[in-house]
């Protein structure tokens, strides 16, 4: 006769090898703060020794929560979002969480869809990267869910929190120091969509007529493809002897542009990037570049998620970080005559 399979180790199991109560278990389970961490520790050890593995359906039944956060960011290709994530990422494993990560790519329908897959899977909350399409999915989200996000300035809700960098004074940071370089005929490569590529674009203008220079601006999509249409069209149309490009993607589109048109960078155009990638910090393209302090807005992005599923109905708040310049090979003085 075939013995029957052996009992998995259960809580009680846990309990008395620890020698606690059955309830300060739980309290570990959930990482309580209440617990001293003698008797977390014994609780620990006690549950690698039996092999115990807690039973998720059944905290996440108590708890009223899945343990899972749905993450939707615009565009995969794009470096910013590895960045951008990855302390966040850590902040929230580090509470027990673990996300769900999907690819918009400003398509209202995709997004729309990957939105209704969230709430259908009752994730505790949402990170919202980059801009997305303006939907009414994506402020249901924000009402239904809590909600944060993460370099998007576009939406406007009552509990929606918004982590980005400040546009305006770093767009103003790249401008200054090509004037500093002795620029006086500067370029901007705009974004097509959002209100970060408009804040950034407006900051730009601004700051070319407050310094007395000649500024031109092209417009394109936020891509590398984009940033070298946009590219080609403002090295055609104007003679610009530097270009400040919306983000890193697009700065490196604006490099085949110059290439295209036999102009060295940067002994005949100067270039700086935005949001210092890890594009930017690759030795072959040595990149000048605004620095945001992703890890930074990734640490605040989770942390205000985190508070806004333990009290939903907090008012909305925006946090910006100071970004600053990082100067590197793609930035020098203009050519001479």
């Amino acid at each position: 006769m075939t013995a029957p399979p052996p009992r998995p180790p259960t809580i009680r199991d846990v309990a008395a090898l620890a020698g606690v109560s059955k309830s300060l278990v739980s309290l570990v389970l959930r990482d309580a703060p209440s617990v001293s961490p003698a008797k977390r520790e014994a609780v620990r050890e006690a549950m690698q020794q039996l092999g115990y593995r807690p039973n998720l359906t059944a905290r996440q039944l108590t708890e009223r929560r899945t343990r899972t956060i749905g993450v939707l960011l615009n565009d995969l290709r794009n470096p910013w979002f590895v960045d951008g994530l990855a302390t966040a990422t850590a902040v929230l494993r580090a509470e027990g969480y673990r996300l769900l990560l999907a690819d918009g790519q400003l398509d209202a329908d995709a997004t729309e869809d990957v939105l209704s897959g969230f709430a259908d899977l009752r994730v505790d909350g949402v990170l919202l990267l980059g801009t997305l399409a303006d939907t009414p999915a994506t402020l249901e989200t924000a009402r239904s869910l809590p909600t944060v996000a993460v370099g998007n300035r576009d939406l406007g809700s009552p509990v929606l929190d918004v982590v980005a960098g400040d546009d305006v004074h770093g767009t103003r940071l790249a401008v200054d120091h090509l004037v500093q370089l002795g620029h006086r005929r500067i370029g901007h490569v705009a974004g097509s969509l959002g209100k970060v590529a408009a804040l950034r674009h407006q900051a730009f203008l601004e700051r070319t007529a407050e310094s007395g220079i000649e500024g031109s601006v092209a417009t394109g999509e936020m891509t590398e493809q984009g940033g070298r249409a946009a590219g080609l069209e403002l090295l055609r149309s104007s003679t610009p002897t530097a270009v400040v490009a919306v983000n890193d993607i697009a700065a490196v589109g604006v490099l085949s542009a110059a290439r295209e048109l036999g102009l060295h960078v940067p002994q005949d155009l100067s270039l700086v990037g935005y949001d210092n990638s890890a594009l930017a910090r690759l030795e072959h393209l040595s990149l000048t570049s605004v620095e945001n302090d992703l890890p930074a807005i990734g640490e605040l992005a989770a942390r205000a998620l985190l508070d806004r599923i333990d009290d939903p109905a907090r008012p909305a708040a925006t946090h910006l970080t100071v970004p600053h310049l990082v100067v590197r090979g793609t930035s020098a003085p203009p050519p001479r005559g």
